[in-house]
């Protein structure tokens, strides 16, 4: 409960009981304060067990943390059996070379070509999956500016 407080942080708590409320009346704060707390704890307790005999058996498990997202899936993704699925499929994506790929296309810069089985040209026809190189169009050349206004 208290593994964050430490000794010097202590004493300087126990200084300021000593002094708000006198050594005399100090251990009968105390007392009333245990005694508060372990009323909560035990007003906390029943309201559990109340809750679990009301959800009936099939929640005899049900523990109140799993009600933090977290912690529930992090239970369900232990107990599932396609969480190698989900490693595999993470491990394949790379969310920088798609970034990239993106990035790319925006700036209108060429990726890297695929290699593809298909010929360049087909009985003199021009391949229309192809990109056609700049340089074959005289016209195209120079992109015209970007204008964020108009966009």
């Amino acid at each position: 409960m208290f593994s964050d407080i430490g000794a010097l942080e202590l004493v300087t708590l126990v200084v300021l009981a000593v002094l708000v409320f006198g050594p005399d009346k100090l251990p009968k704060v105390i007392q009333d304060v245990s005694r508060f707390i372990r009323k909560i704890r035990e007003f906390s307790d029943s309201a559990k067990q109340d809750i679990r005999s009301e959800l009936g058996p099939e929640f005899k498990d049900f523990e109140f943390e799993d009600l933090n997202p977290k912690t529930f899936l992090r239970k369900q993704l232990e107990n599932n059996e396609d969480l190698k699925e989900l490693k595999e499929l993470r491990g394949t994506f790379d969310l920088k070379k798609e970034m990239n790929e993106v990035a790319d296309a925006v700036h209108g810069r060429e990726t890297a070509p695929a290699p593809s089985a298909a010929p360049a040209a087909v009985n003199g026809s021009p391949d229309l999956l192809k990109k056609q190189d700049k340089r074959d169009d005289p016209g195209a050349a120079e992109r015209p500016p970007y204008d964020s206004d108009a966009t």
